[in-house]
């Protein structure tokens, strides 16, 4: 294999773009990682995504990339190919790079004296089950990309083969005889088709690549038919990280939302048949992507925050679509849309931090009835208030533009947050019930101020004295919208801030790092918002009443 002309080709030439049908070849290669089996497409997309920070390399596909980690190692070594993103990392490590420098190659970590010396840090902080704080999970983020990087490269990590003996299939340097063979055709095959095609805008997978991969992976199966991979969700996870359906969905709703604007502000009969197919078309795509990762997954979309964060948008929408029904209320849809426009946004832009692998349940988590019941509907209950703080946000612009000319529309929307918060109050309240009924089953009480059944607590609290409030006339329109997007930061501590910046208490299996500045953000901006929009409203009316 002429590996030194491969590499040069690859290195040299980063706006080489390639053709999908070179890396169709290997994406469905079965190969067994983090505790179960998915398709090598898959493994090399989270593995770049790990390493480099993004899902592709110079406009390459990660299954390409991370091959030819195996083929030429030694090239890739020099290569700054590392992602390190902490300064106080690169102080602590010495390593002087611009501010917008984020890439260092392997080679240099491993030789730095530093490396080993932080990582024993880090090993004493977990030994005393301390929390880290953003540096320590900086540390153990390179931690895990050198780690994996070593283990591709030397192919330890490249697990092709189930043992007929054991249930660890067999990696790269473990295979023998004809299965050696056949993995070498396979990678001989890949890069004969690179240089065949080094001339070419298009090139295409040989078809001694394809065969040689269809022949190993009959070879692989045939060594454990009953442990090999279920082909069928292979291809459909593999078609899941092509399709996008979740990117196609947030596109589909964004289409809705501005019809639906345009509709409000014009009344024209076509946009708002155009509106609602873009909605219809967004939703359903939504649910598609949801069904797949569910089958693929085989448990409901709700166990861990990149899954509850696709999954309560929709659940939103879902409630609009009712709710719209019966009261009418276009800016129903246009809050369900743009709760769904930014969530689903946020699933494509924070990779690091919404982690869209699928790993395996916790032992707590195996229970399919508990997570039907308990997880999802508390998620169903996250929901209903996520949409009634999207309609507080648009009743409290209306307020503030004109709150006599928009009268009527503020007195419809306060009537449906008011609807959307009973229905998020009673999932709440059961999800809540029924998690108390499942902690006893599981850890032999049914409650114990754990910091997530405290802060479900305090936001059913909260949600109870706001419509309290307004069943005794205490809570008009303007304090309805504003407490529905006041208290809304009552849900978000529950469901991001207790895994994310807590990270203390049973529910480890949920804990998580990353965009506490943002989601504080995203709080802290709200509430000024409400501030100023009181603000100005009590000036107004003040002068009004001169």
């Amino acid at each position: 294999m002429n590996l030194r002309r491969f590499a040069l080709v690859l290195l040299f030439f980063p706006i080489f773009s390639w053709a999908m049908s070179l890396s169709q070849a290997l994406d469905e290669i079965p190969i067994q990682n983090a505790g179960r089996i998915k398709p090598f497409s898959t493994f090399a997309q989270e593995s770049l995504q790990l390493i480099y920070g993004k899902s592709k390399y110079n406009g390459k596909d990660a299954t390409e990339i991370v091959f030819t980690w195996i083929l030429i190692p030694d090239q890739w070594m020099n290569t700054p190919i590392i992602e390190l993103r902490h300064a106080g990392l690169k102080e602590a490590l010495k390593i002087e790079m611009p501010a917008s420098e984020r890439h260092i190659t392997a080679q240099a970590l491993f030789a730095n004296e530093r490396v080993p010396l932080i990582l024993q840090e880090l090993n004493t902080l977990r030994g005393r089950q301390e929390k880290l704080n953003p540096y320590y999970q900086a540390v153990q983020r390179l931690e895990s990309q050198l780690g994996l990087f070593q283990a591709i490269r030397s192919g330890e990590a490249i697990r092709l083969v189930p043992d007929p003996e054991s249930d660890t299939w067999k990696s790269v340097p473990e295979l023998e005889g004809e299965m050696r063979e056949a993995f070498t055709a396979v990678a001989r095959g890949f890069v004969d088709s690179i240089v065949k095609s080094s001339g070419s805008n298009n090139p295409q997978a040989s078809p001694e690549l394809e065969t040689a991969v269809r022949e190993f992976m009959d070879k692989a199966k045939a060594q454990a038919p009953e442990k090999y991979a279920d082909m069928e969700k292979i291809s459909l996870e593999h078609h899941l990280n092509r399709f996008h359906p979740f990117m196609w969905a947030w596109i589909a709703y964004l289409a809705g939302l501005i019809v639906l604007v345009a509709n409000q502000m014009s009344a024209q009969t076509w946009s708002r048949f155009t509106a609602f197919a873009f909605l219809y078309l967004g939703f359903a795509l939504h649910l598609y992507g949801m069904l797949i990762r569910s089958y693929i997954a085989g448990r409901p979309p709700v166990t861990n925050m990149y899954e509850t964060v696709v999954w309560v948008p929709w659940a939103s929408v879902l409630f609009g679509f009712i709710l719209e029904r019966f009261k009418k209320d276009k800016l129903l849809l246009m809050a369900a849309s743009s709760v769904a426009v930014l969530c689903l946004i946020l699933t494509d832009l924070a990779p690091t931090v919404l982690d869209k692998s699928i790993h395996p349940l916790e032992p707590v988590l195996r229970s399919n009835f508990w997570l039907l019941t308990h997880v999802l509907i508390i998620n169903l209950g996250y929901a209903a208030f996520f949409l009634a703080f999207a309609l507080g946000d648009v009743l409290l612009f209306l307020f503030l533009k004109d709150e006599k000319r928009f009268a009527q529309t503020i007195q419809t929307g306060a009537h449906s947050i008011y609807r959307s918060l009973q229905i998020g109050v009673v999932l709440l309240a059961a999800g809540t019930i029924l998690g108390g009924v499942w902690a006893d089953y599981s850890w032999g009480r049914f409650w114990g101020w754990d910091p997530k059944e405290t802060w479900a607590l305090i936001s059913l609290l909260g949600y109870l004295a706001l419509l309290h409030g307004r069943l005794v006339g205490w809570v008009k329109n303007f304090e309805l919208a504003a407490g529905a997007v006041v208290t809304f930061s009552l849900i978000i501590m529950a469901w991001y801030g207790v895994n994310f910046v807590l990270g203390a208490g049973l529910h480890s299996y949920g804990f998580g790092a990353g965009g506490v500045e943002y989601v504080s953000g995203f709080v802290v901006v709200h509430i000024l918002y409400v501030a100023y929009v009181s603000t100005v409203r009590y000036q107004r009316l003040k002068n009004q009443t001169r």
